[in-house]
């Protein structure tokens, strides 16, 4: 097979293109180093399609080496034929190398194989190729042995039976027709175990739908419900269209004495042992694409919970609310270094909220604390009520927002944030998370497991391996188009800049704290560990403020130091003027970019990237995002009524909607069908992202069973 045919049929790409990117993988490139210090080579591949082609490449050199193992092993046999060779390495997919190689893959003591040592291959040869000129109980005279334990005829037809069985279910072009029939004609059902029993699979309790129709949410759904053995579950093939298949296959001539026998060993083989198999497999399929898609709207949502733009510069009140133990409170300055905690008891059992307005507020004097950051966990609600009734008391111009704390506990507890607050309990810690996600979501949000924030769909019935593969890509595509600032940065977030491991990213924050803060990109080449790949891949992603050269605040590359500044000084520029915002129209004074790109040796991608980096230097992506909701009251499902139009933050995109908070500490769900009018809707996302601000109008409210129904459609 060719691999870069194959990706750039693939993925829509130049084979060109593809095999840059290959090249430069294979040289220990990382992705996001690759998707922006390499546009030039690889014709600006993102790093979206440049993941994908690493997870193909992956996959396609995986099939290749199964390839040659499976050859070898039939070649060994001394049973590798010049059609089964050029049918093995043709095949595009691992299922169809497994299926070539399944007669020849050594087997357990099946039934089959008990008869082969029995004796009876001959008599099932006899059957088979339909060359009985008498009846089969004579024909299994010859082969009763009471030392095999062949002691009947019934026996030995058996056995032979069953030989005959395992070869038509080995046979690989009958499985491939088989697995396409089924998928392409077959349907899936489900019943209830149980029909008294209430759960959230009631939906699913007599439940059929084409295979090929079947949504991946609904297959994770009904394997849940299996797995918790509420539901069963299973596959309807067209068995009278498959039968009569294998017939016609193998019933060539007509013989009374084998016809009504290979009748049944056809039946007994599909109905024993390919149908469960094809079942597996396509229900296998099934969930891999379903979980696939399900990682890849994680992956979307997470990305754009990470991408919120920070709330920089205020002083934020960490509210981490809770009943019997009190709400856990951290004050934040501006920098995110925590000056207060407390503990207030507004809510039951002890309802204390005279006594928490009162400590509150003094707060909000003793610290000017202008915003109040709420986490969305048990009593939220009531927290929020009271804030807002505070507010108004005391006439502050602080506000506040809910914001999701998923993870918060989780992180809380963690080895890190005992390490980063020693002094402190696990609520303080909380506190202090749930305040600091507001000012730097992404800063934040890197301490905690990405599969603990909770902005996925049956997340925990997936593989978790290349979950966090995924995720963790994620984090890392983010952290890295944001940038990190070198000398406040923390480990957690380090670890995630392109070419920077764990050990490393814990070696530059030791190597700050023994030699003071960075002033230079090239010190990174004295930090432990680090050495000139390392730095090749990570320099570009590290901001260094006030350092000895400007262009170090910048996202310009080291290796484009020398090409700036020769551009800089045809400008009539120096390096010092971009401190004060001096290149603001750097671009209209080039003429032609074509030229000056090949005056100074570069690309005119690489050219446009600088330019652009010098006239907004240190620009934060997260900017362009919408900025969240801030709130001074509070609404309750109650003050809900059908037609109300509402502003609400997205907080969860799923593949039939998208839950919308509209401060009623209850998530409204748009359905897909309610997204638009304007346009057919495949998903989505192709639509909506998490922490987009949309208006919505109240469709329906259930109080008692908490839903709200919304529509975008105004």
């Amino acid at each position: 097979m060719d691999i870069i045919k194959q990706l750039r049929d693939e993925l829509g790409i130049k084979a060109e293109q593809a095999e840059a990117a290959v090249k430069l993988i294979d040289e220990g490139n990382t992705i996001p180093f690759i998707a922006r210090y390499r546009k030039e080579v690889t014709g600006s591949l993102n790093d979206e399609v440049l993941r994908n082609l690493y997870e193909r490449l992956l996959y396609l050199r995986n099939l290749e080496d199964k390839k040659a193992s499976v050859l070898s092993s039939i070649e060994e046999q001394g049973k590798l034929t010049k059609e089964l060779k050029e049918q093995i390495l043709t095949a595009t997919t691992l299922v169809v190398v497994e299926d070539l190689y399944r007669p020849y893959r050594p087997k357990r003591r099946t039934r089959a194989r008990i008869a082969k040592e029995k004796g009876l291959e001959p008599l099932a040869d006899i059957i088979l190729l339909q060359m009985a000129v008498r009846p089969l109980e004579i024909e299994a005279e010859s082969f009763l042995d009471p030392e095999k334990e062949v002691n009947t005829v019934e026996e030995a037809i058996a056995g032979a039976m069953d030989i005959i069985a395992e070869n038509i279910s080995d046979e690989a072009d009958y499985r491939i027709y088989i697995r396409k029939i089924t998928f392409e004609e077959g349907l899936i059902t489900s019943s209830v175990k149980d029909e008294k029993l209430e759960s959230v699979y009631e939906m699913y309790y007599n439940f059929e739908e084409k295979l090929t129709k079947l949504a991946g949410h609904r297959i994770l759904a009904l394997n849940r419900g299996e797995n918790e053995k509420i539901l069963t579950v299973k596959i309807t093939a067209p068995e009278a269209r498959i039968l009569l298949y294998l017939e016609t296959k193998i019933i060539v001539k007509q013989n009374p004495y084998t016809t009504d026998v290979l009748k049944a060993v056809i039946e007994d083989s599909y109905k024993r042992l390919i149908a469960p198999a094809i079942e597996r497999a396509i229900r296998s399929g099934l969930t891999e694409k379903a979980e696939d898609g399900a990682i890849k709207v994680f992956g979307k949502n997470l990305e754009q919970l990470l991408m919120q733009p920070p709330i920089v510069g205020q002083v934020v009140l960490g509210w981490d609310p809770a009943f019997r133990t009190g709400c856990k409170l951290a004050v934040v300055d501006g920098t995110g270094k925590v000056l207060d905690t407390v503990v207030i008891y507004p809510t039951a059992p002890q309802n204390k909220v005279e006594e928490a307005k009162k400590i509150v507020g003094n707060l909000i004097k003793k610290h000017g604390i202008t915003l109040i950051s709420v986490g969305n966990g048990t009593a939220s609600r009531e927290s929020e009520m009271i804030i807002a009734d505070m507010l108004k008391e005391i006439n502050s111009k602080a506000r506040y927002i809910i914001v999701n704390e998923a993870g918060a506990s989780v992180y809380s507890a963690s080895k890190l944030a005992t390490e980063e607050f020693p002094n402190f309990d696990v609520g303080q810690r909380s506190a202090a998370s749930i305040a600091r996600r507001l000012q730097d979501p992404l800063a934040e949000l890197v301490k905690i497991d990405p599969k603990s924030i909770g902005v996925g769909q049956y997340q925990h019935d997936m593989n978790q391996k290349k979950l966090s593969e995924a995720l963790t890509g994620v984090v890392e595509n983010c952290v890295n188009k944001v940038g990190v600032d070198l000398n406040t940065a923390s480990a957690s977030l380090l670890e995630y800049i392109s070419g920077i491991t764990k050990a490393i990213a814990r070696n530059i924050v030791t190597y700050r704290e023994e030699n003071g803060r960075f002033t230079d990109r090239s010190q990174l080449l004295k930090v432990a560990k680090l050495g000139p790949k390392a730095f090749e891949q990570c320099a570009g992603f590290m901001r260094i403020q006030d350092g000895k050269n400007p262009l170090d605040a910048t996202s310009v590359h080291p290796e484009s130091y020398k090409v700036t500044k020769i551009l800089l000084k045809k400008l009539s520029y120096s390096t010092e003027d971009i401190k004060v915002g001096k290149l603001s129209d750097l671009g209209k004074q080039i003429k032609d970019r074509q030229a000056m790109a090949s005056d100074l040796g570069i690309g005119e991608i690489t050219l446009a990237d600088i330019i652009k980096e010098l006239e907004k230097p240190g620009r934060d992506p997260r900017d362009e995002m919408p900025r969240p909701i801030l709130r001074t009251d509070v609404l309750e499902m109650k003050d809900l009524a059908e037609g109300m139009i509402l502003k609400g933050t997205v907080r969860n995109v799923i593949d039939f909607g998208a839950f919308v908070d509209i401060g009623v500490h209850q998530d409204g769900l748009v359905h897909i069908s309610q997204l638009t009018n304007k346009k057919f809707v495949k998903h989505p996302l192709d639509v909506v992202s998490v922490g987009d601000i949309v208006e919505v109008k109240v469709m329906s409210v259930e109080v008692t069973k908490k839903r709200i129904q919304l529509t975008m459609i105004l």
